[in-house]
């Protein structure tokens, strides 16, 4: 599906949805700026072998945690 960024941003919900069924291609100015695909946790476990230096045991949760801490704000 072909959208532009100002229809996304305006119906961000329905496209969110969508994505499930198929790819969601995002224009601006007539060009493409962004792709949307529907994530697949598998995709983690299909990965393992081609990761580099990456641990037997990694899995999606581990990459999302490991991503935030590196965002987290000292107090």
């Amino acid at each position: 599906m072909l959208v532009t960024a100002t229809d996304f941003k305006t119906n961000l919900g329905k496209y969110l949805s969508l994505v499930n069924k198929e790819d969601i291609y995002i224009t601006k100015n007539g060009k493409y700026i962004a792709k949307l695909v529907h994530t697949d946790d598998d995709i983690v476990d299909s990965l393992i072998g081609v990761l580099k230096d990456a641990p037997a045991d990694t899995t999606a949760e581990s990459i999302r945690e490991e991503r935030l801490a590196r965002y987290e704000i000292d107090d």
